[in-house]
């Protein structure tokens, strides 16, 4: 082979396998950074893999909401009407988190399919609920109760009304 055409193979081959490191670590960091939405149904049938972190979401139920005396620890249930997961939160939760509202909790599952929360996100105003939660209580039927709940309680009189 032409010394000249060898020098170029090399220099093909060397780019080749310079791309291919780069697109390989590329994707290795975007599978290690990709959060999945579950719903509490998923998750109670065993489709969210543990030791993952997920995204869980639907309506905190009532009366559902545990909070520690003695550190911030949280444990409430999320549901998208059919199933019921329970999460646990050490923290402090948004402003808006309460019971029937709709939240998105990120963390990892364990052996309990408990839900380890590091993060919680409540919705930012009474109209908005997040688009995969939003799907969840649509298919679980649970929509028209939530809606029906909420047109309830902005009938009623305001509660700082005197």
């Amino acid at each position: 082979m032409n010394p000249v055409r060898k020098k170029r193979l090399f220099i093909v081959l060397a780019i080749i396998a310079g791309v291919g490191v780069a697109v390989a670590l590329a994707l290795s960091a975007l599978q290690q950074n990709i959060n999945l939405f579950y719903t509490p149904t998923q998750i109670a049938n065993g489709d969210a893999p543990q030791d993952t972190r997920i995204r869980a979401g639907g309506l905190v139920e009532e009366g559902s909401v545990k909070r520690s005396s003695d550190s911030l620890e949280t444990d409430f249930v999320v549901t998208d009407g059919a199933k019921r997961v329970t999460i646990r939160f050490s923290g402090i939760l948004p402003d808006l988190f309460r019971e029937g509202q709709g939240i998105v909790a990120m963390g990892k599952l364990d052996a309990q399919n408990v839900l380890i929360a590091d993060e919680v996100l409540a919705k930012h105003d009474e109209n908005y609920m997040p688009p995969e939660v939003m799907q969840a209580l649509e298919q679980s039927g649970m929509q028209q109760k939530h809606d029906s709940a909420k047109s309830a309680k902005q009938a009623s009189p305001s509660e700082y009304a005197q």
